[in-house]
């Protein structure tokens, strides 16, 4: 699967762009990572809220070979086949995934006084 046929079955969802990584591709939408394509198979950016409807379709994380074996990766889920066909549909489910990058990028640059917050206090030591 080539950068053009992937903009092409992205058309419906908006512009994205493509970039070459880890021996297969990234599909990128406002600057963040929707989508991996390894082994010319797309897998979209999930969270617990969308994980459900991947589990639904029947589909798998993405996972990859280690010397350690298999290690899965459960942010990026296999889209469903029939999607290749409904330009659509595939629509609607790749703005699911950039909802979701939206979502880890705003809890990425949430401030730091704030994230200080949610951590339980440290205990300061006494001198006697």
């Amino acid at each position: 699967m080539d950068a053009e046929t992937l903009q092409e079955l992205f058309a419906e969802f908006g512009p994205v762009s493509i970039r070459r990584m880890f021996g297969g591709m990234g599909v990128f939408a406002d600057g963040l990572m929707i989508a991996l394509v390894s082994r010319g198979v797309i897998y979209l950016k999930a969270d617990a809220g969308t994980i459900p409807v991947f589990e639904q379709e029947g589909q798998a994380p993405f996972s990859y070979a280690t010397r350690n074996g298999e290690h899965k990766l459960t942010s990026y889920w296999r889209m469903p086949d029939r999607l290749y066909d409904d330009a659509e549909e595939l629509a609607r489910w790749a703005r699911d995934a950039h909802a979701v990058a939206l979502r880890n990028a705003a809890a990425k640059t949430q401030p730091r006084a704030a994230k200080q917050a949610l951590r339980p206090a440290k205990r300061v030591k006494k001198k006697r």
